[in-house]
């Protein structure tokens, strides 16, 4: 059984790997390095057809508002080009279309991910306006300063080497280019903590096996979200990696956070 005391107690950057090493983290567990791209894609093609019905049971709806917001926050313009990273089935490159932005290319490194997100743009009318590319998010192949956004929604956490996409991220902007991130982050509000905790490690795990099958995925979800960097911790990365101008913003209490950095 899962010890609910420790995804509240550890310190994210206290428990990484030194620089260096040869493990990293696959939730809770340290996985050797090469094994966790593989580890990682395995649960999204177990969860790729489900997949937005699950975000609506694990957030009771609530990711709806905060794509929502993310949107808005990127500032779409017909003239602005968005290189969507992590995109999967499609929400914020559909949301960026519909917001007036510019072409969009919505990539993902699982291919069953981003075969469901070009179902669901041709439903949707939106594929004209798409371009699709099994990616990853740790070596773009994007020429620099090639794109006006670059986003990445849900996904940064469940990338080995998140120093490495954040600088891809800066390297593949336009001077005057935009990043932002939307994940699930560290909760503010103390009250909150326990009822979150029971949630996620108790409730979702029993709600992946009825829904979708598949017990140990969600479980693995619920364990790297608790395994990513606070909000300041990953503010001080996209800093490192050149951006600038970074701004965070809680979303309920900080159970998920939009963070935002400039290429000047």
């Amino acid at each position: 059984m899962t010890d609910n005391t420790k995804p509240s107690a550890f310190d994210a950057a206290a428990v990484a790997p030194p620089s260096g090493a040869e493990t990293t983290d696959f939730g809770f567990r340290d996985v050797p390095l090469a094994e966790k791209k593989p580890m990682v894609r395995a649960v999204f093609d177990s969860v790729a057809t489900r997949y937005d019905i699950m975000n609506d049971v694990m957030s009771l709806g609530i990711h709806r508002a905060w794509k929502k917001i993310f949107v808005t926050e990127m500032g779409a313009h017909p003239d602005l080009t968005l290189l969507d990273l992590a995109g999967g089935t499609g929400d914020i490159s559909f949301g960026w279309l519909r917001a007036g932005g510019g072409r969009a290319i919505l990539s993902d490194i699982n291919a069953s991910m981003l075969s469901v997100g070009r179902g669901r743009a041709l439903e949707r009318g939106l594929i004209s306006s798409l371009n699709f590319a099994v990616m990853d998010a740790e070596a773009i192949p994007l020429p620099d300063r090639s794109v006006d956004r670059v986003t990445i929604a849900f996904g940064l956490r469940n990338c080995t080497d998140k120093d490495a996409v954040l600088r891809e991220a800066r390297r593949v902007l336009r001077p005057g280019g935009r990043f932002l991130c939307l994940e699930f982050s560290r909760v503010q509000v103390a009250a909150l903590s326990p009822i979150y905790d029971a949630w996620s490690f108790h409730v979702l795990p029993r709600m992946g096996a009825a829904i979708a099958g598949d017990r140990e995925s969600y479980q693995y979800l619920a364990e790297s979200i608790r395994m990513f960097p606070d909000q300041e911790t990953l503010a001080g990365m996209m800093r490192n990696a050149g951006l600038e101008h970074v701004t965070v913003r809680n979303l309920s209490g900080g159970i998920a956070a939009i963070h935002s950095g400039w290429r000047i």
